[in-house]
């Protein structure tokens, strides 16, 4: 659901700048390659670059239980992990008008539109990675760390800083389809009581 999410996230804001007239030159990759020397450095020149920072799991929602009831059958699975992920939108254009320009774009485009779901968004349904997500909703929040942190996070990425803005999305849940096992529904209980005082 990783990349499903930030496939949308980007089909969503290659749309928006298509529509404010900004060149359609959003990517999902690694910005820890620029400046790395390495040759695939190369595909991040005058691009913005979608990349994933970190990810997290929502403690809110860690209690959940664990048996579901289906067709009068209780199914034991594990709950399913609910999860926050933190995108860097980052732009590396040839011109830094450019630059700051799509970094106020991206913030614009999130500022007008916050929640996604598999009702109020249209996405390339062609991706076979995509082909069979039915229903999905996340919501997209700003997140403005300090100086300190944002300086450890380009040091952890290698590099110096390019124009950038951080995004948590919040919640994407995954959940494997494996029973852990099955039993019957206790509908009613049977039998006498006897009395306990002798």
């Amino acid at each position: 659901m990783i990349f499903e999410t930030v496939q949308i996230l980007k089909e969503q804001l290659d749309n928006y700048f298509d529509e404010v007239g900004l060149n359609k030159n959003l990517i999902l990759d690694n910005v820890a390659l620029w400046e790395s020397g390495a040759k695939e450095a190369e595909r991040l020149d005058g691009k913005v670059i979608i990349s994933l920072l970190s990810v997290e799991e929502e403690p809110t929602l860690k209690n959940m239980p664990a048996v579901k009831v289906v067709d009068n059958k209780s199914e034991y699975r594990n709950p399913p992990v609910n999860l926050n992920i933190y995108l860097m939108v980052a732009a590396n254009c040839e011109f830094y008008d450019t630059s700051l320009t799509s970094i106020s774009r991206t913030i614009e485009f999130f500022q007008g539109k916050k929640i996604f779901t598999s009702s109020n968004t249209v996405y390339n349904r062609d991706n076979a990675s995509l082909e069979d997500l039915d229903h999905f909703r996340f919501i997209v929040e700003l997140y403005t760390p300090g100086f300190e942190v944002l300086n450890n996070i380009w040091g952890t990425l290698g590099g110096r800083q390019l124009p950038s803005v951080i995004y948590k999305v919040q919640i994407l849940q995954l959940e494997r389809d494996k029973k852990l096992g099955t039993s019957e529904v206790i509908t009613h209980i049977s039998g006498t009581l006897n009395d306990m005082q002798q």
